[in-house]
């Protein structure tokens, strides 16, 4: 695995692999992405193969201009207003997607397409140096915590399977993008993230839907809808007030009278976003140390970007 800097030469030689269709993991600001050429069918293939991931599963295509959504997707009105409000950002938008564009198994073939642009220097100029959008799931195996570090994608994968990571540092925000459906009649939720269905209800002037499981048929129009998901290997235990288990961790939020052996506070202010910040790191620390065999986590409030924090520890711990 060759490890790149954020500079431009060693970003120039990442976005060279990508267009041979290698496999190149980077930053963004929510988490760090498993980049591969979305227009490169054997390529996202890989994408699949190494994360371990099911086929039926679409993936996002980030790009790093309007220019470049606009060539793989249909924009309206509705979606150009959300682009302007939001992007570069952490929204991901499910619009209709354009004939002999990206590849089919980017899109598990779905005649829709996720697209968004990351606000993270590195990944702009990432995706523009390629010259095509990068696909880019998280940089993790199916269904375990997404990696907000360097080291998090070095320890989920072989050096035969990622040829290399761009080292951008801790990532800013550390939750992955709000994904939503302007396909449907009404704008739909399928995955919480960072910015709310409040603020995008403030700024479309329209109640906002949400359909975050599979349908009744068990298909799944974008990521983040399995219903268990960025679960560590130990089991976890929600909304605990009273009592941690001898055997459990803590995940702390806000002042506590709580003990255990190993505490993690998200965040000691009760900061949600610094909650959202640090959720993924506190849960593959824990999952590193063999000390304990379960995880125990405070209750967070279900508002603001809670209810995406409490999205992703819900199906963490469906066992």
């Amino acid at each position: 695995m060759i490890f790149f800097g954020k500079d431009n030469s060693d970003l120039i030689k990442a976005s060279k692999l990508i267009k041979k269709g290698e496999l190149i993991s980077f930053p963004t600001e929510t988490i760090y992405g498993l980049g591969a050429d979305a227009t490169n069918e054997t390529a996202v293939r890989r994408v699949f193969h190494a994360k371990g991931r099911p086929n039926f599963n679409p993936l996002i295509a980030h790009v790093s201009s309007i220019e470049m959504a606009q060539s793989i997707a249909e924009i309206d009105d509705r979606a150009m207003r959300l682009i302007m409000l939001f992007w570069p950002g952490p929204l991901t938008l499910i619009l209709k997607k354009k004939p002999n564009t990206v590849c089919d198994a980017l899109t598990a073939g779905l005649d829709t397409v996720a697209v968004r642009m990351p606000a993270n220097d590195i990944a702009l100029k990432l995706i523009e140096n390629t010259g095509v959008p990068i696909a880019a799931p998280s940089a993790n195996k199916s269904g375990c915590p997404s990696p907000t570090e360097a080291k998090h994608v070095i320890r989920s994968f072989d050096n035969d399977m990622v040829s290399g990571v761009v080292n951008g540092g801790r990532t800013k925000i550390g939750l992955e993008s709000t994904i939503l459906d302007l396909t449907s009649e009404n704008p739909t939720i399928l995955r919480h993230g960072f910015i709310t269905a409040e603020d995008i209800q403030n700024k479309l002037l329209m109640k906002v839907e949400e359909s975050t499981t599979p349908d009744k048929k068990g298909k799944v129009k974008s990521p983040g809808q399995l219903l268990r998901h960025y679960a560590p290997s130990l089991p976890v235990r929600l909304n605990v007030r009273y009592h941690v288990k001898s055997n459990e961790a803590l995940i702390a939020f806000g002042k506590t009278r709580l003990k255990a052996k190993k505490v993690i506070n998200l965040s000691p202010t009760k900061n949600l976003k610094e909650a959202a910040h640090n959720l993924f790191a506190a849960l593959i620390e824990l999952d590193e140390d063999a000390l304990y065999s379960g995880i125990a986590v405070m209750p967070i409030p279900n508002k603001g970007i809670g209810v995406a924090i409490n999205d992703k520890l819900k199906r963490a711990s469906i066992k």
